[in-house]
């Protein structure tokens, strides 16, 4: 037992030198926020799941344009070398984890490898970012830019009453 505890209180070689590891959620990616964020504040080592990968593929195999920007975002990664590092990991979801994709399958993968490599989770999925914390996953919260639309019949209101 008291092995285990001066195990854990070690710091890791990475650690001592000052990089960081980043662990990386679909809906970062998705949005094209990746880069902008890796080349004006931070840097380090960028581990991108494949499980990530797996469902930009599907969304763009099904023609979702989020699924196309997010690929396109992770390429660009490479071009910001020294600065940050990708590195690949986990494995690709099995058959139950995207059928149950929408219960939270893969989220809970992604944050099993943030846990695993004690990277910090950058995520603009609340839901996500709440879960991660609960299990002591240090995030990093990004806001997402898609607005709340008033519904139709507001708008369409304010329009009658300007005119």
């Amino acid at each position: 037992m008291n092995n285990k505890i001066q195990e854990n209180k070690k710091q890791t070689p990475e650690k001592k030198k000052g990089k960081l590891k980043f662990l990386v959620d679909t809906s970062v990616i998705a949005q094209k926020k990746l880069v902008r964020l890796f080349r004006t504040k931070l840097y380090g080592e960028v581990l991108i799941p494949n499980a990530v990968i797996a469902e930009l593929e599907n969304l763009a195999n099904k023609g979702n344009e989020a699924g196309f920007h997010g690929l396109e975002e992770v390429a660009k990664l490479h071009k910001l070398k020294p600065r940050v590092k990708v590195t690949f990991i986990g494995l690709r979801p099995t058959g139950h984890q995207i059928k149950f994709a929408k219960s939270g399958e893969i989220d809970a993968l992604i944050r099993e490898l943030a846990y695993k490599y004690h990277a910090i989770l950058i995520t603009s999925d609340n839901v996500q970012a709440k879960s991660a914390l609960a299990y002591g996953i240090k995030v990093f919260f990004i806001k997402s830019r898609h607005k709340k639309k008033k519904p139709f019949f507001r708008r369409l209101i304010k329009k009658q009453k300007i005119k």
